[in-house]
């Protein structure tokens, strides 16, 4: 299972990175608008120290919604850096643009999925990422892991090779559901992260370890 950290700031990237299990980052303007990032020059400089931090993919979004200013972005997103991966909405341009970039080579993350159809459609278009949002689905009383479950069933009936990329993260348990129904990436918080270091039996482990170890010294 690969981790993404879901962040625009930078600081976290870099702890995240030093951790050694971070495999990419996810972000989007909103996350980008948190950190104090604002206007187009801005937000691609910023992608690009992303970049710079990290070794694995970074989605990178557009921002238009039609098919032809799609492309025109989605090809300049992907000029900046060979980890960016170009991130589009699930809409009908949506599929048709990630559908050019496939034939492109240019890989893509189809964003702001919320059925097991949305992701077969992404699927089909030959996205290299599907993002299912979960947390976004059990905010409005919705099974958000049953549509990772419904989109791996058809995924391996199919042998489609589209990454199931679970996003809207919320917790640590979140992260485990995921990785026990097969979800291929993870993006959440660094907090969601670091939250699978805990344990409490470990601390009172370690605590009695090391008062062991100053009885002989």
């Amino acid at each position: 299972m690969k981790f993404f950290i879901d962040t625009a700031n930078l600081d976290q990237i870099r702890e995240a990175q030093e951790l050694g299990i971070l495999d990419g980052v996810t972000t989007n303007p909103s996350l980008m608008a948190k950190e104090g990032i604002t206007g187009r020059d801005n937000i691609l400089k910023h992608y690009v120290d992303i970049c710079n931090i990290v070794t694995g993919d970074v989605s990178a979004e557009v921002i238009a919604t039609d098919f032809d200013n799609m492309v025109k972005e989605g090809e300049e997103l992907a000029s900046l850096h060979d980890q960016i991966i170009v991130k589009v909405p699930m809409i009908k341009d949506g599929v048709k643009a990630i559908k050019y970039f496939t034939d492109k080579g240019i890989p893509t993350n189809c964003t702001l999925v919320f059925s097991a159809g949305q992701a077969l459609l992404a699927a089909k278009a030959g996205a290299t990422y599907v993002s299912p949002f979960i947390g976004r689905l059990d905010d409005i009383s919705t099974d958000g892991l049953n549509l990772i479950a419904e989109i791996r069933l058809i995924y391996d009936n199919y042998g489609f090779e589209t990454q199931i990329l679970a996003a809207s993260v919320r917790h640590t348990m979140h992260i485990i559901d995921c990785a026990k129904l097969g979800a291929d990436v993870m993006t959440g918080p660094l907090s969601s992260i670091e939250g699978l270091l805990k344990h409490p039996l470990t601390d009172i482990g370690l605590e009695k370890f090391l008062a062991d170890y100053r009885k002989g010294n």
